[in-house]
């Protein structure tokens, strides 16, 4: 696979997890259970440092001319 396919697959993978996290954060909204919107708030917190670890592999690629 190349790397342009990995980050596409990374990325499709971010994005799904970035879906269920949103989704469970307005159960818990819909719960008023602030704690588990907390943790979701963690996660998602989480999820943001790996896009942009993704972000900037896919810079250096870039740079690299590939």
């Amino acid at each position: 696979m190349s790397s342009a396919e990995d980050s596409l697959k990374r990325v499709e993978e971010l994005h799904e997890r970035l879906v269920a996290a949103r989704e469970e954060l307005e159960k818990a909204a819909e719960r008023d259970d602030p704690d588990a919107a907390v943790d979701i708030l963690t996660q998602l917190s989480e999820l943001a440092k790996e896009v942009e670890a993704e972000l900037q592999k896919a810079r250096a690629r870039a740079d690299a001319g590939g």
